[in-house]
C-alpha cells in the first residue's frame, strides 16, 4: 500500500475508530452532509470514500468544473441567488464571457485517454482567483483530490476526538493499539503511518506549549 490520497484518508479513519473505541460507531460522528459541503463531493461520493469503494475516474477539468458549480450552489448570496459568472470573475480581473469560455471547454472536452493531470483544466491564476472569491484565499480546493478533499473535512472532528482522548487519558499508544486491534498483517502499513501521524501530533502539541 502507497503513500496515496486514499492511504492517507484510510489512516484517519482508523484513527477516528480507534479514537471513538467500542463505545460508539463512526455513524455517531459523522455528518455526512456537512462532509459534502466542505469537501465539495456529493453525499454519495462521500459515503462511497468513506467505505472505501472506488469512484469513476474523472479528468481535472471536470472536477474544477463540477466543484465550482458546487460552490455556487451551496454558498449563496443574502438573497438565495447564486453568485454570478460576472461577479466572480469580477473578483479577479477577468471577464464573465472569460470565465464562460473556460467553464465550457472543461464541460466540452472529451477526450477521456488523456491522463486526468494532463486534462483540460484552467490556468493556475484564474484557479487561484476563483478559489480566493470563494474562500478568501487560494487553497487548490477547486481540484483536489476527492479522498484528500474529504480527509481535510475530517480534520476538525479528528482534532476534536483527540482533544477528548487527552482529556480521558489516552496517549497516543493508546490510540495506535486499539487501532492494530483486528488489522490484516497486509495493511500494519496502515499502522505505521497512523504512528507517523501521532508522533507528529505529539511533538506540536510540545512545541506549542512552549
Amino acid at each position: 500500500m502507497n503513500e496515496s490520497p486514499r492511504f492517507a484518508l484510510a489512516v484517519t479513519l482508523r484513527e477516528i475508530d480507534a479514537l471513538l473505541g467500542d463505545e460508539r460507531s463512526r455513524d455517531e460522528v459523522i455528518d455526512l452532509d456537512k462532509l459534502s459541503i466542505d469537501s465539495g463531493e456529493a453525499r454519495e461520493v462521500v459515503a462511497h470514500l468513506l467505505a472505501d469503494q472506488e469512484l469513476k475516474p474523472e479528468r481535472i477539468g471536470e472536477r474544477i468544473v463540477r466543484r465550482l458549480e458546487f460552490l455556487r450552489e451551496s454558498r449563496r448570496r443574502p438573497d438565495g441567488t447564486k453568485p454570478s459568472y460576472e461577479d466572480i470573475a469580477a473578483s479577479y480581473g477577468a471577464t464573465r464571457a472569460s470565465l464562460s469560455r473556460l467553464v465550457n471547454r472543461m464541460k466540452n472536452a472529451q477526450d477521456t485517454t488523456q491522463d486526468a493531470s494532463h486534462a483540460s483544466s484552467p490556468r493556475a491564476d484564474t484557479q487561484a482567483g476563483i478559489e480566493t472569491y470563494f474562500f478568501g484565499e487560494p487553497n487548490g480546493w477547486l481540484s483536489r483530490d476527492p479522498a484528500t478533499a474529504l480527509n481535510d473535512a475530517l480534520r476538525p472532528l479528528l482534532a476534536e476526538l483527540r482533544a477528548a482522548a487527552g482529556q480521558a487519558g489516552y496517549g497516543p499508544r493508546t490510540v495506535a493499539l486499539r487501532t492494530a486491534a483486528g488489522l490484516p498483517p497486509e495493511q500494519w502499513k496502515l499502522l505505521e503511518g497512523l504512528i507517523s501521524t501521532l508522533e507528529r501530533q505529539v511533538r506540536e502539541e510540545r512545541q506549542g506549549g512552549r
